[in-house]
Parts: C-alpha cells; structure tokens; sequence
C-alpha cells in the first residue's frame, strides 16, 4: 500500500528535517511526503526543498503565498495525494507532537478501516505530562463540546494524525469543507462520520513540541466553537443512506484515474 504523508508547516525549519528523517527511516515501503509550506518567515520551505536532495522522488513542497490556513493546506495536499495515485494518505503535524512510528500502527488498523487515527482519549492515550491544568482542561473540553454537539462517537474528535484510504478521500466532498484552522479536524471526522465510514482509533502519548511555537490562538478557539454549530447545518443533507452512491462514486473515480 503506497503511503503520503501530507504535513502542513509554518515555521517549523527546526522541527522538519527530524520529521523526515524519522520518517523515512520507518520500514514502509512507497512512502512519499507532501509538504504544504505556508511561506514561513524562518525558511521553513527551503529547508524541505533541501530535503529532497535526500530523498529524490519522495518529497514535494508545495510553497504557498502565505498563511492561508490548516484546512486549505491539508485539502491542497490531499488533493495531490490523491491526483498521484495514492493508496493512503495520512496527516500529521511537523512539531513532532505526532510520533512517526505510530504510523506503523495506524497502517495495519487501516486494512480493517476507512480511517486510522491516533487518539488521546482512548484508554493508553493521554497528553503531554507537562501540560498544565488549564491546557488539559481546554483540550478536554474542546473534544466533548465537538463530539457532544455533532454526536460524534469518537473519543478524540479534535485529534489531527489520521490516516486515510484513497476511497475514502474520493467519496467525501471535499469542496465543502470550509474550517481553515484545528475545527478542520472536527470537520472531516463529522463528514466521514455521516457517511458511514469506519474508525478506529489507536492510544499514542500527544507530546509537547519542544522547539518552535504553537499555532493555536483565540481566532482559531473561536471559529471552532462556531463552526462546529455550522456544520450541523451544512451537511444536514449527509446521512448513512448516501452509502451507495458513495460507492458508486467510488467505482467512477477509480474507473478514471
């Protein structure tokens, strides 16, 4: 099964070429990363182009004009993921919060799921030991408002290292999706959810990054506790009952890639 690994980076020109080192030293076989670099100040997309030096073939960094969002970069780098003929298509942060070989786990939990996603709140998962009170509390309640608000049955709705099957990807309408920063998360997990594909979540231990600085902010708190009342309402129209013509969508697009 031929894996891409899409990561979105903003001043992450520390954390990169540990992520891709760890990565390509994992025994996958046709691994393939897509960088989204959103222009950052501190080079984060020259670092990646001298990262393909190494890994001829493997790497693609799509630079973009500036900081347009987490929602529009995974969707670019889905996108052309899928356009490749990707199998799996996996997401994951570059602050090397996500561990590379959980990976491992996340793929063999695929051949029996539409998504594999790594969880903090599943038993054996948990967060950074040095977070504080308040950050834990935070994080906590932002994955029971989500999953309390749209019924969501996963135990981490707001966690972001996911691996994705190709038809998967294909019969989601990914031109809907409209949350640009972490509500992303939520966001797709909700679409997949009404559609009827499977999860299955695997516990990992969610480390603080220990270089760089942390994206999260007020405006993106905000647009989460707001779109996530929105989504209700934008994909009321999704329901199980789609399954079939899901499938049969499916079958058109892999008939024509």
């Amino acid at each position: 099964m031929t894996l891409t690994i899409v990561i979105p980076t903003y001043n992450e020109a520390q954390n990169l070429p540990k992520l891709i080192n760890a990565l390509f030293s994992l025994p996958i076989d046709g691994l393939n990363v897509i960088v989204v670099d959103d222009n950052s100040p501190d080079g984060t997309g020259r670092v990646a182009e001298r990262m393909i030096e190494a890994h001829p073939g493997q790497i693609s960094v799509m630079h973009r004009a500036g900081k347009l969002g987490l929602g529009t970069a995974y969707i670019r780098g889905f996108r052309q993921a899928l356009d490749h003929g990707s199998q799996a298509i996996a997401q994951m942060d570059a602050d090397l919060s996500h561990p590379p070989e959980m990976l491992l786990v996340l793929l063999d939990a695929l051949s029996s799921s539409d998504v594999a996603m790594g969880s903090r709140y599943v038993e054996g998962g948990s967060v950074d030991v040095n977070w504080s009170y308040r950050r834990k509390t935070l994080s906590a309640f932002g994955n029971y408002y989500a999953r309390s608000i749209l019924g969501l049955p996963l135990r981490d709705a707001t966690g972001g290292f996911k691996i994705w099957r190709r038809d998967t990807l294909l019969g989601m309408p990914l031109e809907r999706v409209r949350a640009s920063g972490y509500a992303f998360q939520v966001e797709m997990a909700y679409i997949a959810y009404l559609l009827g594909y499977t999860f299955q979540e695997e516990p990992f231990y969610f480390a603080d990054r220990s270089l760089g600085r942390s994206k999260m902010s007020f405006r993106i708190q905000l647009e989460a506790a707001i779109r996530v009342w929105q989504m209700r309402f934008d994909y009321r129209d999704l329901n199980n009952r789609d399954m079939n013509n899901r499938d049969r969508n499916n079958r058109d697009r892999n008939n024509r890639s």
